[in-house]
């Protein structure tokens, strides 16, 4: 019996429950993925959703079916099971794998999973989530194991929250007011255990804290600005140093300044760039294609290495690993590190902003001020378009008489003197997503915008 499953996309597992995902399909990944990766002992961790207690469980007995020994961390966020393998040990050894069930910022009738290997690398498209796929739509399993596996909660709060604070000095940290905003998600938990070993001269001020799969105040999604105002509020009404918000399996962090600004996440790559860089002189640094140029500028005056790689984290992972780059980060607010076994965390980007705010003395506006003047940018611009490559092709043939480059790394980049786009069609939706920016031009770059938009919309 065979049947196709559209819950499997690109990158990840994502579905509306249950016509998508239920039950039913989510043991028979487990059963897939054992087949396919032939591990021995693997991590299994969920988010707050509504169903990922039930599809935890059906995951889980798909593997121990197989023989596969189930090492449960509960309730956590994405970047949790990364840590947990590649870092815990059990009989001395690391784990062969990890499944995070969670359908992230989708609407609360979705629910989804994202797998990695031994030392959390990617699963995805053909690194190996096609062949589970095909598995599990033919449901064509090895026998289930002579021993089943064994199912083991532990708990990897304290190792993970002292890995957390490797990347900043803890001691040059100052009093301030932080607010924080876990959009009833996963991120609760790691903020309290942070708070407890944190200088008390740091306040956190918590909304939106406790976790629900009802998702009282909204889907936590940041990135749609009208799920920011509550962030913006409590920094005003508490006159805080910082704001900070993520999705719901925190694997993204969005930062506010002490104004209440919202800052887009392509400064906080080059502010990040800069920081590994004051440590690691002449590292490697990887960004994205859509906004480029604050950050090659910040990494080449430092005397790094600027790698563009393809949007997505299994491309920039990937690259990450064959350059050995110390960081990689994309202005949709993934930041990758290498000491986290190149995968993206959403904790340790504000803690290493902390720390460059409590050694520098400057606020978080004077630390971006300057980039955004010299690289003003359009923030990422969604048009539903129906034929999204015809789109490309017509914006390409206008602009490409004047263009000084053109570059097909991920869409469309086109550059010119003073000012650059990249244009982009969604993997998953009629859609295409333009970026703009200029050198040090805030009209030019507002004028060029409008422009392509117009193209796009004849």
């Amino acid at each position: 019996m065979t049947d196709s499953l559209t819950c499997f996309k690109a990158y990840d597992i994502r579905g509306r429950i249950p016509d998508e995902l239920n039950i039913d399909i989510a043991y028979r990944i487990g059963r897939a993925y054992a087949d396919s990766i032939k591990p021995q002992s693997v991590i299994v961790g969920r988010d707050i959703r509504l169903t990922s207690d039930e599809l935890t469980a059906a995951l889980s007995n798909g593997l121990l079916d197989a023989g596969v020994d189930v090492y449960d961390i509960g309730l956590c966020g994405t970047e949790e099971v990364y840590f947990a393998t590649f870092a815990y040990q059990a009989q001395g050894q690391t784990m062969d794998g990890g499944i995070m069930v969670t359908a992230s910022h989708n609407p609360k009738d979705y629910n989804g999973m994202k797998l990695v290997r031994e030392q959390s690398r990617p699963i995805s498209g053909d690194s190996g989530l096609n062949a589970i796929k095909a598995l599990a739509e033919s449901r064509r399993f090895s026998p289930p194991a002579c021993e089943r596996g064994r199912l083991i909660h532990v708990d990897i709060s304290a190792s993970y929250t002292q890995h957390l604070l490797q990347y900043i000095n803890v001691s040059t940290l100052k009093a301030m007011k932080i607010v924080v905003n876990a959009g009833n998600g996963a991120a609760g938990h790691v903020i309290d255990q942070l708070e407890a070993v944190l200088p008390k001269s740091i306040k956190f001020i918590k909304i939106h804290h406790e976790p629900n799969g009802h998702f009282p105040n909204g889907i936590p999604n940041p990135l749609l600005p009208e799920n920011r105002h509550s962030t913006m509020a409590a920094i005003a009404e508490h006159h805080a140093d910082i704001g900070i918000a993520w999705d719901g399996d925190f694997d993204r962090c969005f930062l506010f300044d002490e104004t209440g600004r919202f800052i887009e996440g392509y400064y906080i790559v080059g502010l990040l760039a800069e920081a590994f860089l004051r440590q690691y002189p002449g590292a490697s640094i990887v960004h994205d294609p859509r906004l480029t140029w604050n950050t090659v500028d910040i990494v080449t005056g430092l005397n790094g290495q600027p790698i563009q790689s393809k949007t997505g984290h299994a491309f920039i992972k990937e690259r990450m690993r064959l350059e050995d780059a110390v960081y990689g980060g994309e202005m949709s607010a993934h930041h990758y590190f290498r000491d986290f076994a190149y995968c993206d965390s959403g904790m340790i980007p504000w803690l290493l902003v902390l720390d460059l705010m409590c050694r520098s003395g400057k606020k978080l506006s004077q630390l971006v001020d300057e980039r955004m003047q010299l690289f003003p940018a359009s923030g990422e611009i969604n048009r539903t378009i129906a034929q999204s490559s015809a789109a490309l092709k017509k914006v390409e043939q206008h602009y490409q008489a004047h263009a000084l480059a053109t570059d097909f790394t991920d869409g469309l980049s086109m550059e010119f003197t003073d000012w650059r786009f990249n244009l982009r069609c969604s993997n998953t939706e009629p859609l295409v997503r333009l970026n703009v920016e200029s050198r040090a031009n805030q009209a030019l770059m507002l004028a060029k915008t409008e422009e392509i938009l117009a193209l796009l919309d004849e």
